[in-house]
């Protein structure tokens, strides 16, 4: 069976990979894409494969991209951290998907949908109209995060963008948002609050009383005791991830 795979994350990859070479131990893997121009020089130009793993959102855009430009006539198993309530519409013919985070028993059955395809010889080609469908509803199900703050001042009520928040810090009941100048301003939320509110592809929690904006990372250090040491622009003093989140911090960084 011959697999193309297309997913950015690293670590996500190496997952997938365990799970075919236990559940398909003959598979020949045709190629891995992080980004849409690279899967798009596989399929024009490599083997056509008999069934792809892929991620919806890849490095340089999403991954339908890829399908709507190529005549994709095997199964397509999507890869994705998506509600898995809106997903029901990929059970569309030759189309599964399999929820992050992965697990053996998820990939299992998502191959065992493309194995009754397979049995099928279901060989038509998956229609762009399909592809057009699944973007519109995972376009309209993305969550809208805050985009702005408001600072109560003496003057009166001052707005912030999310964008120019450089990190929150926890404080009692309150926060601390420090712009991109390095002023310092409170919001009347806590941390676990606002950690809900802004997008978890910018914002990290690298400890209990810290979040960061990645835009705003200047350096990274190792530190003491499996901790890193991060320089945020316009912050003086270096912040440092817990123990228990710095794996899961290298990760974030990845993409």
């Amino acid at each position: 069976m011959k697999i193309l795979i297309l997913e950015d994350e690293i670590p996500a990859y190496q997952k997938l990979l365990s799970f075919i070479n236990y559940e398909i131990p003959n598979h020949q893997l045709l190629g891995w894409a992080r980004s849409v121009a690279e899967a798009q020089l596989l399929l024009k130009d490599g083997e056509k494969p008999d069934l792809i793993l892929s991620d919806i959102e890849l490095l340089d855009g999403n991954s339908f991209e890829v399908f709507e430009n190529a005549s994709i006539k095997c199964p397509i198993i999507f890869c994705t951290a998506f509600d898995q309530y809106v997903l029901k519409a990929f059970q569309t013919n030759g189309i599964a998907y399999l929820l992050k985070p992965y697990t053996l028993e998820n990939f299992q059955e998502a191959f065992h949908k493309y194995k009754t395809l397979f049995d099928h010889k279901t060989t038509t080609p998956i229609e762009n109209q399909v592809f057009q469908e699944l973007k519109d509803i995972l376009k309209s199900d993305k969550k809208a995060y805050k985009q702005r703050f408001t600072i109560k001042k003496k003057g009166g009520i001052k707005l912030i963008e999310t964008n120019n928040i450089a990190c929150f810090e926890a404080n009692g009941d309150f926060c601390q948002a420090y712009d991109e100048k390095g002023q310092k301003h409170t919001i009347n939320n806590t941390l676990s609050d606002i950690e809900q509110k802004v997008d978890p592809a910018k914002f990290f929690r690298i400890n209990r009383s810290q979040m960061i904006h990645i835009s705003f990372i200047e350096k990274i250090d190792p530190y003491f005791k499996n901790r890193l040491s991060i320089k945020l622009k316009n912050r003086p003093e270096p912040m440092l991830t817990s123990g228990t989140k710095t794996a899961e911090f290298r990760k974030w960084i990845e993409g």
